[in-house]
C-alpha cells in the first residue's frame, strides 16, 4: 500500500516580512516521533524538505502510523478515525494504542477474548512532532504534542505546541526526569514558545500562522487523507468542500423580502401621491413664508432707522469729544509751558541772586540745572512732535516739517471738517425722504391688510359694507343670514361658460346686490328699514311662492349662461319673477355678477 503524503497551504506575508525567490506558502520540512505506535524507543523521523512525498513499504511497515500522526497534529481527536489509510474499520485503533505502542493481540490460557500486546507501559510518554517551512519568507513554525496517563486504564493527556523556531524532540522533549510540569516549564522558557491545554486554541494558533481561515479546509483535509477512490465527485464537493445551509427558510425570507418590497414600493407610490396633491399647499406655503420674510425684513429695516441715527450721533459725540479733548491737550501744554518757564524764569532770578551774593561762585552748579532745564523742554518737544506725526500719519497728510507744512495741514484739515458738515446734511435730508416713503409704505400695508382681512371673513365677494347691513338687519329681526340672501349668493356662471364670466359681473352688479325676502318677512324687513338709517342704499325684493314660467328664451341669451342655486327656496322667484327672467340680455339692467361664492 502506497500513501501520498503532502503538506502546504498558501499564506500571504506577515507585516515587515520580504517574499525572497523561494516558494510560498507553509509546507511540512520535517516530521519526528517518539513512542508513537510502533515506532518505539528513540526519536524516528521523516524528511520532507519541503517537497512532495511518496511514501512506501510493505503491510504493517508504519505508513499510515505516520500518517495519522500528522492527522493528529492538524485535526481534533473526535474527528479522526485512525489506520483510515490502510482501508482499516472503525475503532481498530485509537489514540491509546498509539501511545501504548499495541502490534499484536493474544489470547489467554483460558481461551477468552484477545488482548492488544503493547510496547509500552502507562508510565511512559509519546511525542508527534511537525515542522513546517515557508521559504518565500524565511518562517518556520513547529508543532508538537505530547502524550502521558494520568490512569493506567484512562485515556492518554496530552498538551499542545506552538512555536515560531525550530524545535526537535531530541532537543528539546527528551531529559526531563519524567516531570511533565517540568517539560511545560522547560518549553515556556522558549521565546516565541506557545502551550495550549486543548486543541481549540491551538488550531486558531497554527491556522493563523498557516493562513487558513476557516476550519473547514482542514475537514477537506481529514477526508482526503491516503484516499483510495471517489465514487461521486459532485456528491464528494457537496459533502466535503460545500457548507450545508437550508433552503426553505432562505425561500420564505426570500418571499417575505419580496413582500416587504412591494409594500415599500406601494407606501413611496402612495407618498409621491400625496406629495403631488400637497405640492399647491406647498407653493402658498413658500410664497407666505417669502412674504413673511420681506415683512419682517421691512421691519427689521424700520426697527434699525433708530439705533442707526442714534449710532451715527454718537460717532459724531465721540469725534466732537476727540477734538475736545485734543484741545484741552494743547491748553495744557501751554500751561505746563508757562509753568516751566515760570520756573526757569525763578531759577534765573534765584541763579542771578546766587551770583550776585557769591559774587561769581558755584557755576558748575547752574550750568547742571540748565542743562536738565533744556532737557525737559527738548523731551516735551519731541513728544509733542511725535504726536503730532501721528496724528498727520493717521489723516494721510504730509509731516509737518516747517511752519508753511503745518498750515497748510491746518486748512486742509479745515477743507474736511467742511466737507464732512456738507455731508452729513446729504444724509439728513435722505433720511427725511426715506421716513417719508416709509410712511406711505406703511399706509399701503395698512390698507392692503384691511382688505385682505375682510377678504377672509367672506364667503362671497359681496362688499363687506352691504353684508354689514344683512348682518345687523337679521340681528334686529332675529333671522338667519340663509333667509335673507342676496341674489349674488345664489346665482354664477355655468362652468362651460366661464368665458361670459367678467361680462356677466358687469351686467348683473346692481342686481346681485339685491336682497331677496320672503313674503312673510317682508313686513318687518320694511319697517326696520324705513325706521333705521343705513347710511348707504339698499335694494330688496319681495320673493312669493310662483311656478316657474316657461317663458321662451334666445339660445344666446344671458340667462342660459347663468346657473340659480337648485336647493335655494328662492329657485322660482328667480327663473321666472326676476326682474331680468324674461327679458333678453339687452334688456336686463346694467347691474353685474358681483357675488360669486368662495369655493
Amino acid at each position: 500500500m502506497n500513501d501520498l503524503v503532502r503538506m502546504s497551504s498558501e499564506v500571504t506575508p506577515a507585516a515587515g516580512q520580504t517574499s525572497s525567490n523561494g516558494r510560498t506558502g507553509m509546507r511540512l520540512q520535517r516530521c519526528e516521533v517518539l513512542n508513537w505506535g510502533t515506532f518505539h524507543g528513540r526519536v524516528w523521523g521523516l524528511d520532507l524538505n519541503c517537497d512532495n512525498a511518496l511514501l512506501t513499504g510493505d503491510i504493517g511497515s508504519g505508513k499510515s502510523t505516520l500518517v495519522d500522526a500528522i492527522t493528529t497534529l492538524l485535526v481534533p481527536a473526535q474527528k479522526i478515525a485512525y489506520n483510515k489509510a490502510a482501508g482499516a474499520e472503525a475503532r481498530e485503533r485509537d489514540l491509546r494504542s498509539y501511545v501504548l505502542g499495541h502490534f499484536k493481540s493474544e489470547r489467554g490460557d483460558a481461551g477468552f477474548s484477545a488482548k492488544p500486546v503493547g510496547l509500552r507501559d502507562h508510565k511512559t510518554y509519546s511525542v508527534i512532532l511537525g515542522r513546517f517551512r515557508n521559504e518565500a519568507f524565511n518562517q518556520d513554525v513547529t508543532l508538537a504534542q505530547v502524550f502521558w496517563f494520568r490512569e493506567a486504564q484512562g485515556q492518554p493527556t496530552r498538551f499542545y505546541v506552538v512555536a515560531d523556531v525550530r524545535l526537535s524532540i531530541a532537543e528539546h522533549f527528551q531529559d526531563f526526569g519524567g516531570d511533565v510540569g517540568a517539560l511545560k516549564r522547560r518549553l515556556r522558557s522558549i521565546p516565541s514558545v506557545e502551550i495550549h491545554d486543548s486543541f481549540p486554541p491551538y488550531g486558531a494558533a497554527f491556522r493563523r500562522r498557516f493562513g487558513i481561515q476557516s476550519e473547514q479546509a482542514l475537514d477537506l483535509f481529514l477526508q482526503t487523507v491516503s484516499m483510495k477512490a471517489v465514487g461521486n465527485l459532485t456528491d464528494f464537493v457537496r459533502q466535503h468542500m460545500l457548507e450545508a445551509f437550508e433552503v426553505e427558510p432562505r425561500v420564505k425570507a426570500l418571499i417575505a423580502h419580496f413582500d416587504d418590497l412591494h409594500r415599500a414600493h406601494e407606501d413611496v407610490l402612495k407618498a409621491k401621491a400625496q406629495i403631488e396633491r400637497l405640492a399647491p399647499l406647498v407653493e402658498d406655503c413658500d410664497q407666505h413664508e417669502r412674504l413673511s420674510g420681506e415683512i419682517a425684513k421691512l421691519r427689521e429695516g424700520r426697527d434699525a432707522l433708530g439705533p442707526y441715527f442714534a449710532g451715527l450721533k454718537a460717532e459724531l459725540l465721540r469725534t466732537r469729544l476727540r477734538l475736545l479733548d485734543a484741545e484741552l491737550e494743547r491748553i495744557a501744554a501751554r500751561t505746563e509751558g508757562l509753568v516751566a518757564r515760570l520756573n526757569d524764569q525763578c531759577a534765573q532770578r534765584d541763579e542771578v541772586k546766587r551770583a550776585i551774593s557769591e559774587n561769581g561762585g558755584d557755576r558748575i552748579e547752574g550750568l547742571r540745572v540748565d542743562i536738565d532745564r533744556k532737557a525737559a523742554s527738548r523731551d516735551e518737544r519731541t513728544k509733542r512732535a511725535d504726536r503730532y506725526a501721528e496724528l498727520v500719519k493717521a489723516a494721510g497728510l504730509p509731516g509737518a516739517k516747517d511752519a508753511d507744512s503745518f498750515v497748510s495741514n491746518r486748512r486742509t484739515l479745515d477743507s474736511e471738517v467742511a466737507s464732512i458738515h456738507g455731508h452729513e446734511a446729504d444724509v439728513q435730508i435722505a433720511l427725511t425722504e426715506k421716513e417719508i416713503d416709509f410712511r406711505a409704505l406703511k399706509a399701503q400695508h395698512t390698507e392692503l391688510s384691511q382688505e385682505v382681512d375682510s377678504l377672509r371673513r367672506r364667503r362671497s365677494n359681496i362688499p363687506g359694507r352691504v353684508l354689514a347691513i344683512r348682518d345687523e338687519l337679521c340681528g334686529a329681526l332675529g333671522l338667519a343670514e340663509a333667509d335673507l340672501p342676496f341674489v349674488g349668493e345664489l346665482i354664477g356662471v355655468r362652468g362651460e361658460e366661464r368665458v361670459w364670466e367678467g361680462a356677466a359681473e358687469r351686467v348683473l352688479h346692481s342686481f346681485a346686490l339685491s336682497l331677496l325676502v320672503p313674503n312673510d318677512a317682508y313686513a318687518a324687513v320694511a319697517d326696520w328699514v324705513d325706521q333705521t338709517h343705513i347710511g348707504d342704499r339698499l335694494v330688496y325684493f319681495r320673493v312669493r311662492e310662483r311656478r316657474p314660467s316657461t317663458t321662451h328664451l334666445h339660445s344666446l341669451s344671458l340667462v342660459r349662461k347663468l346657473a340659480i342655486k337648485s336647493d335655494s327656496a328662492f329657485y322660482g322667484w328667480l327663473e321666472s319673477d326676476s326682474p331680468g327672467a324674461s327679458t333678453t340680455p339687452a334688456a336686463l339692467p346694467s347691474i353685474s355678477f358681483a357675488a360669486k361664492t368662495k369655493p
